[in-house]
């Protein structure tokens, strides 16, 4: 399912590391984006129907061989539709060689900040003339094509911006969606809601509103939906969202699959019944997943024969709720999110594959449902304001993101009785170290992993030879960028110390001081 698109915003992806940011700068104006591969097929693009369209930057140059074009017929598309297009960095250097001007590779290359001098024009209104800019260019426009003009120049003399609000079109040689940029977010504005005549529309109560809306329209009635709750905020988001719209006719699902933290299962069954209201049954299908993965260490191999065993744990629980109430259900809820996406090149030709997401690249292709992801075009701030205005719990909105395979990727290598159970034990004394110290909620992910090797170490006078775990803990505000969080000494000491004490079988703790890139936060 996708998010309606009134007003949509199409980014066409060249492979910037900022990419994202643009979309979520779309957002944060209260208009909605999608990011879409560059090399899109032009009628699937026509399917969004956009009302403006950002061509990001990228890493190549327009001149080397094999390098990301525009879609084929796209500026022909574009003249047909009068859609105003903005290209930024790669994007503006695409749009000039293609409409007629040149590009080279630029005598000196821009890096980092450069003041940037502009001028009058359609795209930088009345206000801005001088302001900071955030350049990561080796090539330059030397000559605007025909019918275009120079709107802005870097203190070094390179061309920083062109124009045509004849036909639409506009170039920035700097990066307006990073923050580095002074005046990005006013810039980006005054293109979508002057330049493009879009209003600032789109909000959690929209999204909740025209969500309800389509799985009314998809689910028919008399029909019935199965749900994936796993006890994070995407699934239960997304179930109390689906429960809105069809009321008794969603049957949820939670699986234990013997890879839920500290006592998980008996928090979440009360939580659902208590507070949520949510219809929930418990499947205990621990033996069979931990048989599965027996013996299996390659990470990708994992999450697929989680994502499979999901799949047949849901099956077997459609036929029994199949038999109570006359039908089988015909669609399973999961609570996907963008970054799954986009981390799972689902949808997104040009990008390379992270990491494949049990509930994105672990399906099988016969899947007997048909998907309804509510979710899927939002971030994970995102899903916590949507599901305030569902009425979800506070304190469960603030949990920190739990992945679908559960301590699987937190065990590198073998899954083993014993490891899950020092890890349950490490992950609860850290977590609950973060409530009392009032941490918790000033990081966004926090969690131990157990690492396959072992240490010499000395406890209670003698030698021993035991295992290392690692914590990890990061900051950020939608999953795809993070810095890890920076814990004084004295709360490190503290937490290393009481899981020395307490878990038997550890004896070293390793603190993970990696940022996303060029880590990813999961460590599998």
């Amino acid at each position: 399912m996708s998010i309606p698109m009134h007003g949509a915003v199409v980014i066409l992806d060249y492979g910037s590391q900022y990419t994202q940011l643009i979309t979520r700068r779309v957002r944060e104006l209260g208009i909605f984006s999608v990011i879409l591969p560059a090399n899109i097929e032009l009628e699937r693009l026509k399917t969004f129907k956009p009302r403006a369209v950002v061509l990001s930057g990228g890493p190549s140059s327009v001149y080397d061989a094999g390098a990301p074009a525009l879609p084929n017929g796209f500026l022909e598309y574009q003249k047909q539709e009068q859609f105003p297009v903005l290209g930024i960095c790669y994007g503006m250097q695409l749009l000039a060689r293609d409409l007629g001007g040149e590009v080279k590779r630029a005598e000196s290359r821009e890096y980092g900040r450069m003041r940037v001098l502009a001028k009058s024009s359609a795209f930088f209104g009345a206000e801005i003339r001088s302001f900071e800019a955030w350049m990561s260019h080796g090539d330059e426009t030397v000559r605007v094509p025909a019918g275009f003009k120079e709107t802005a120049r870097s203190e070094s003399g390179a061309l920083a911006a062109f124009e045509n609000p004849t036909t639409h079109f506009y170039g920035l040689q700097f990066h307006p969606e990073v923050t580095h940029t002074e005046n990005g977010r006013e810039l980006l504005g005054h293109f979508l809601t002057k330049l493009a005549g879009l209003k600032a529309d789109w909000n959690m109560r929209s999204v909740l509103e025209e969500q309800v809306e389509k799985i009314q329209g998809l689910v028919k009635p008399g029909q019935h939906v199965l749900c994936a709750l796993s006890g994070g905020v995407d699934s239960a988001v997304a179930a109390t969202l689906v429960h809105k719209a069809i009321g008794d006719r969603l049957h949820c699902v939670f699986v234990d699959h013997g890879l839920l933290r500290f006592n998980e299962r008996e928090r979440m069954q009360q939580l659902f019944n208590q507070s949520m209201h949510l219809p929930v049954r418990i499947v205990d299908a621990s033996k069979r997943f931990l048989g599965e993965l027996q013996g299996v260490t390659d990470p990708e191999k994992k999450r697929k024969i989680i994502g499979a065993e999901f799949i047949r744990a849901f099956d077997e629980a459609a036929l029994v709720i199949g038999k109570e109430i006359g039908s089988i259900p015909a669609f399973l809820v999961q609570g996907t999110l963008y970054p799954d996406v986009i981390e799972s090149s689902a949808g997104h030709l040009s990008a390379a594959t992270i990491k494949s997401h049990h509930n994105v690249g672990g399906l099988p292709k016969d899947l007997k449902f048909q998907l309804v992801e509510p979710l899927r075009e939002l971030f994970k701030d995102e899903v916590r304001a949507l599901g305030r205005e569902l009425g979800v719990p506070v304190d469960f909105l603030r949990r920190h993101p739990f992945p679908g395979p559960g301590l699987a990727v937190r065990i590198i290598g073998e899954i083993t009785p014993e490891r899950l159970e020092i890890l349950r034990q490490v992950d609860e004394i850290f977590i609950e170290s973060l409530h009392q110290d009032g941490l918790y909620e000033k990081i966004w992910q926090a969690f131990a992993v157990f690492l396959p090797i072992k240490s010499v170490g000395v406890q209670g006078d003698g030698r021993t030879h035991d295992h290392v775990v690692a914590l990890r803990a990061v900051t950020s505000s939608d999953g795809m960028t993070a810095d890890w969080y920076p814990f004084e000494p004295q709360f490190l000491a503290k937490v290393s110390s009481k899981i020395c004490n307490e878990v038997r079988g550890v004896n070293r703790v390793v603190y993970d001081i990696s940022s996303k890139p060029p880590a990813t936060i999961e460590w599998e």
